[in-house]
């Protein structure tokens, strides 16, 4: 136990942080995947607010640039996503056949 000094002159006891908690490498991946999904949306939303940042005048870019852009971003979002959805997918299946593996050992025992 570690003893800590307050404000006060007390003295606490204080625990020991825990420590880092161990996950899986699967599991890890699959939790990272997931996050990936959850930030691709913010993603899109901070490409295509891109333009709206490009100059007025004579420095604009053309109209046609532009949309090229966003077309440009849109495909890119759907592979990244058609990607990280056959990700999650392999890991959600792996993680199916590992509990269903176990559930038929722990019914032989």
């Amino acid at each position: 136990m570690q003893k800590c000094w307050t404000w006060c002159g007390d003295w606490l006891d204080m625990a020991r942080p825990d420590p880092p908690l161990f996950l899986e490498r699967q599991t890890y991946r699959r939790r990272r995947t997931m996050d990936a999904a959850r930030l691709l949306p913010l993603l899109g939303v901070l490409l295509v607010m891109v333009p709206m940042l490009w100059g007025t005048g004579e420095a604009r870019p053309d109209t046609s640039s532009a949309i090229l852009y966003l077309f440009g971003v849109w495909a890119c979002l759907v592979a990244l996503a058609y990607l990280v959805s056959v990700r999650l997918r392999r890991h959600i299946a792996a993680d199916a056949k590992s509990d269903a593996s176990e559930e038929t050992s722990d019914d032989s025992v």
